[in-house]
């Protein structure tokens, strides 16, 4: 599935902005996913930005207009979501949520590597 490079750039530009941070650039969850201190941190997954976060947060962050529940397998998964891109016009939109996955990545674990069959 393609994804949104404008919301790509955006997301691209505001990380290059934050001081110190080890950013990577990779395929995952059929978009393009930032990673940060090698962990996942948010992805561009078709028009929507899919975020990491802290998973105290989600009854929170659950209220906020464009939120979406992150299902994989029929199974919610506490502390990913989506947000649509309605509610992302704006820097300080798109910045409030990546700040709440920032904050969030120093805590992540990173994840474990499949071993190859």
């Amino acid at each position: 599935m393609p994804y949104d490079t404008h919301l790509a750039d955006r997301v691209r530009h505001y990380l290059q902005q934050q001081p110190d941070l080890q950013i990577e650039e990779k395929a995952m969850f059929s978009g393009l996913a930032f990673l940060v201190r090698g962990k996942m941190c948010v992805n561009i997954s078709g028009d929507n930005l899919m975020c990491r976060f802290d998973p105290s947060l989600e009854e929170m962050l659950a209220e906020q207009p464009g939120y979406m529940p992150m299902i994989m397998k029929g199974k919610v998964l506490k502390g990913y979501c989506y947000v649509t891109p309605e509610v992302l016009g704006t820097a300080k939109a798109l910045a409030w949520w990546i700040g709440h996955c920032l904050a969030f990545n120093t805590e992540a674990k990173v994840a474990k590597k499949k071993k190859k069959k």
